[in-house]
């Protein structure tokens, strides 16, 4: 039997609310701009720092990181140098979809692998490195194999051929089409599907987005022509009683330089390696103060936390000051390179505080931070054309009796409109 008031959630990886409004406008999104037009339609702040693990944990949550756990794509195991990647068995709320009464399906959430029991069908997104434990339940496997369902597109064929690439990107997005009308099927009151070829697209082909003349410009907008072909059959499959919320989990602009934190810290005396021939994390040697975890997170070397701690508490403060200072000073080709320097407080709070990075670091408009060791040098550019932003990303929302969404809406907010 049908249920009412249903929600129904699609995400869109990184798209900026400005690019969002302009291909809505420009009718290459024209059922996204007639939901638009109907809706609440507010830029998104995303998480600190703006990348998807974070950000999409916070969605599915209601949580801020202090309070799911979730700081980043990589961390180092507690007392180690070793880097490991969290994933969904480490975040320490539930989703939402843990909380209803009814029915979910959930495809293609980031870091929401493994997958876990749940009342409903959950396939999960990037990263999930083992098929049998990417869907739930794994009765499911044997049609998706026949759907041709792929979790993520196979960047690394942008680093041989952009049209291998974009032929990969293409298969990928059609076979999650695909799979989402097969589920749609399925008795549910909340289906969530999340589009992150989007956010493979923009990185590799932001400069195919600015430039119309660029070659692959046509392509970069047939991307998008599918995915609102998806959003105006959704429309047309819900009724008035049903909401429908659109978002991304961050924004993205155009790249000039990628900045290497590490580097920079190994430079002023901060980080020290035991052997420069080989930049590893079990290479740290003690004397170091801080070092950076990806994108941008500071952790302060603390003696009893890692196996070379060399910062005592009471030298913690004055690092730290030093760091900012450091951090806000920095220049490349004349140009200011850190946006904000937050410190855990600031940003994060929760029982999970002191499992934070002790600093934050948000990149000025073109500067993408880094956090590698083995860079030889503090800035360079590589294959990406376009970065995340942390302020720039949407929120859609049209549906019955929806009054609870804020002026500047965040991440973390998104789990209240559902209620």
């Amino acid at each position: 039997m049908r249920k009412e008031k249903r929600i129904v959630i699609i995400g869109l990886d990184g798209v900026p609310y400005r690019l969002l409004k302009g291909l809505a406008e420009k009718s290459v999104m024209p059922n996204t701009g007639s939901i638009i037009k109907e809706g609440i339609f507010r830029k998104l702040q995303s998480s600190i720092p703006e990348v998807s693990s974070v950000a999409w944990s916070s969605v599915i949550t209601g949580a801020n990181p202090g309070e799911h756990g979730i700081f980043g794509f990589m961390d180092l195991a507690p007392g180690t140098y070793r880097l490991r990647f969290p994933n969904f068995n480490d975040l320490k709320k539930p989703p939402f979809w843990n909380k209803i009464k009814g029915k979910s399906v959930i495809i293609n959430v980031p870091s929401t692998y493994p997958v876990k029991e749940l009342n409903g069908i959950h396939i999960s997104g990037f990263i999930s490195p083992r098929v049998e434990k990417s869907v739930y339940p794994a009765t499911l496997l044997p049609e998706l194999k026949e759907l041709d369902y792929r979790v993520d597109v196979d960047s690394s064929k942008a680093h041989k051929s952009l049209e291998l690439f974009l032929a990969d990107l293409d298969k990928t997005l059609k076979a999650r089409i695909r799979t989402f009308r097969w589920l749609w099927e399925e008795d549910w009151e909340i289906f969530m599907l999340v589009f992150t070829g989007t956010d493979r697209l923009m990185h590799f082909l932001w400069d195919a987005y600015e430039d119309k003349n660029h070659r692959y410009h046509q392509d970069f907008l047939s991307h998008f022509r599918q995915i609102d072909e998806v959003i105006g059959e959704v429309k047309s499959k819900i009724s008035n009683q049903d909401s429908l919320i659109m978002l991304s989990d961050h924004g993205f602009e155009h790249l000039d330089k990628d900045i290497y934190i590490n580097h920079l810290l190994r430079r002023e005396g901060f980080l020290k390696l035991q052997d420069v021939r080989e930049p590893t994390w079990s290479n740290i040697d003690h004397p170091t103060k801080a070092f950076a975890l990806d994108p941008a997170r500071i952790y302060l070397n603390l003696k009893n936390k890692y196996p070379r701690g060399a910062v005592e508490p009471e030298d913690k403060e004055g690092i730290l000051r030093d760091l900012r200072s450091l951090f806000n000073s920095l220049e490349v080709d004349n140009k200011k390179v850190i946006r904000d320097v937050y410190r855990k407080e600031e940003i994060y709070s929760g029982l999970l505080l002191e499992q934070a990075p002790d600093l934050v670091l948000i990149g000025n408009k073109g500067f993408n931070l880094k956090a590698t060791l083995k860079a030889n040098k503090l800035a360079d550019k590589g294959i990406f054309t376009g970065k995340h932003t942390q302020d720039d990303a949407f929120l859609l929302v049209k549906g019955y009796n929806i009054t609870n969404v804020r002026e500047n809406p965040t991440v973390s907010d998104v789990v209240d409109i559902m209620k």
